[in-house]
């Protein structure tokens, strides 16, 4: 479990929290129904944070929050077994004005 920046005293860029947009048919469905956006965000970063990341980035209104944290998926290749690496989601809700265009 990762901990939070709160208790860290770490001071993260809204750039070093959202770390990429995850655009997939599910995701693109959610953002054409319930204007819902899904994002790969630091492991560290609480919801205030993204939330405040998410508006200062993209010049929109956050409604909601909400959060996984999605565990590392074993992999094989030939003899070698491994692991993916762990990494934090997060579905932002925004306001019915607002719309987040990646294309």
């Amino acid at each position: 479990m990762a901990r939070d920046i709160t208790k860290t005293g770490l001071k993260l860029e809204p750039h070093q929290i959202i770390l990429r947009p995850l655009v997939t048919e599910k995701g693109l469905h959610k953002a054409d129904r319930n204007n819902q956006y899904a994002f790969e965000v630091n492991k560290l970063a609480g919801k205030d944070a993204i939330r405040h990341a998410v508006e200062e980035l993209f010049d929109v209104k956050v409604v909601r929050v909400n959060t996984q944290s999605r565990r590392g998926k074993p992999r094989r290749t030939r003899f070698r077994t491994g692991v993916t690496k762990e990494w934090k989601k997060a579905v932002v809700t925004l306001d019915k004005e607002d719309r987040i265009n990646f294309f």
